[in-house]
């Protein structure tokens, strides 16, 4: 089965090289999300306060955990090779 170079349409896929800055960005951008709404439902209860707090909540945290991420990778990879026998 092969891969397309394109993400959809015409729009090509990024280099290799942007893999270091997309997969921190979707993966702070749902950590931070999905911590957002547990603890704003632990707090407030399901109500449609929540669903409204919500979306401003996780992109303040998100704005947050983005840059977080870039800067704390290399010392978490330094750690990592310190734990596990790797390839």
């Amino acid at each position: 089965m092969s891969s397309s170079p394109y993400i959809v349409g015409r729009i090509p896929k990024l280099p290799p090289k942007y893999a270091l800055v997309v997969m921190p960005f979707f993966m702070s951008g749902l950590m931070s999300g999905i911590i957002c709404m547990v603890n704003l439902v632990r707090a407030m209860g399901w109500t449609t306060q929540v669903l409204r707090a919500w979306p401003s909540t996780w992109l303040l945290a998100w704005a947050v955990a983005f840059p977080t991420v870039l800067l704390v990778i290399p010392l978490v990879k330094r750690i990592t090779t310190k734990l596990v026998r790797l390839p």
